[in-house]
């Protein structure tokens, strides 16, 4: 189990996906850090699902494995890495986690380009996030129904504001891999994260789950009634917890 330590995390390969271990308290000095490089970083919010899925060859593994950050936001993620290492992980709430990002770039002034959802979703979520963070300065925006032949204007935008976040919401085609595939022509500088929901929350149209709910890890019980056939992923679960047991049995740290 390779791990790497730096001043303020601690990056752990656990079922041969990357893990970071970041305490919230280094958060705000890492971002900014981040920032001060001036050049790309990927920030992939990791459930058990995307674990699982980045297990395997291709395109999303390649995305997860070069990403700058990869914050666990599953409780099994948790669980199972104290089972196999001992080591205490910090798991994060995707609506808090992104709260907070736009809580430190405020505090320095620092840009956002939001990107994806509908257009009138869009148009509240931009006007709430100003109200909340109104020293944070959006410098673009755009939709995710765009067109093939629109995305080439669209990735120029995006390269020629320079944002230090471009927030990425469902609606874009491809989602996450959105940013593998177009990284190098947006530029070499900035963070890049991929939120799903994240949009209609700012708008008000979806909710999150509460602290609570989350705490005790049974967010996935709302999502399940939102769509009924996530309930199948009892099955990749169960098949989580047997890679875990083989991998406590029989592989060596």
């Amino acid at each position: 189990m390779a791990v790497e330590i730096t001043e303020k995390r601690q990056r752990v390969t656990f079922l041969k996906v990357p893990i970071d271990i970041i305490a919230p308290e280094d958060l705000g000095d890492l971002v900014y850090d981040m920032i001060k490089e001036e050049k790309e970083h990927n920030i992939v919010l990791l459930s058990l699902w995307d674990l699982l899925r980045a297990r395997r060859s291709g395109e999303y593994r390649t995305y997860v494995t070069r990403a700058s950050l990869v914050i666990p936001i599953s409780k099994s993620i948790i669980g199972g890495l104290k089972f196999l290492t001992g080591k205490k992980a910090y798991r994060y709430m995707p609506f808090d986690f992104i709260i907070s990002m736009l809580t430190i770039l405020e505090k320095r002034e620092l840009s956002i380009f939001l990107l994806g959802g509908k257009k009138k979703v869009l148009n509240i979520a931009e006007k709430n996030i100003r109200q909340t963070f109104p020293r944070l300065r959006i410098v673009g925006r755009c939709h995710g129904s765009f067109k093939r032949h629109e995305e080439a204007i669209i990735i120029k935008a995006i390269k020629k504001s320079s944002p230090s976040l471009l927030l990425i919401g469902k609606g874009v085609n491809g989602k996450e891999k959105w940013i593998a595939r177009n990284h190098v022509a947006i530029g070499q500088k900035g963070m890049r994260l991929w939120g799903s929901d994240i949009l209609d929350v700012f708008a008000e149209k979806k909710k999150h789950p509460s602290t609570k709910t989350f705490n005790a890890g049974l967010e996935w019980v709302g999502f399940c009634f939102q769509k009924p056939v996530r309930f199948f992923r009892i099955f990749p679960y169960i098949y989580y917890k047997f890679l875990l047991l083989a991998n406590k049995l029989f592989v060596k740290s």
